[in-house]
């Protein structure tokens, strides 16, 4: 099962680890708690929208583009976990099995 937080999480962890910079560097460009945005990173918190947002301007995205990147992501785990479908036989006319079985 897909979880967006993790997702959102995942997504601006990558973000920040690409711009080199620390936790404690987007908690204060973003006006967050340390601890909060370690939260979100990781996925055990679900961020407000208005949360999100403080956190893409303090790592110079867009909200768009952090949603841009999250669609990516669950769209490429939901490939990897659709469903199989297998060849199946054609089903057997009840009434023939009848008769085959008289």
């Amino acid at each position: 099962m897909i979880l967006l937080r993790h997702e959102l999480g995942e997504a601006l962890r990558e973000a920040r680890r690409a711009q080199g910079r620390t936790l404690r560097d987007v908690a204060g460009s973003a006006a967050v708690s340390l601890g909060y945005l370690s939260e979100v990173e990781r996925g055990t918190k679900e961020a407000s929208s208005e949360l999100l947002a403080s956190i893409c301007d303090g790592l110079g995205l867009t909200l768009s583009e952090l949603l841009g990147v999250v669609r990516d992501r669950v769209e490429h785990v939901e490939t990897l976990s659709a469903p199989v479908t297998l060849p199946v036989a054609p089903a057997l006319d009840p009434d023939q099995v009848s008769a085959s079985a008289a």
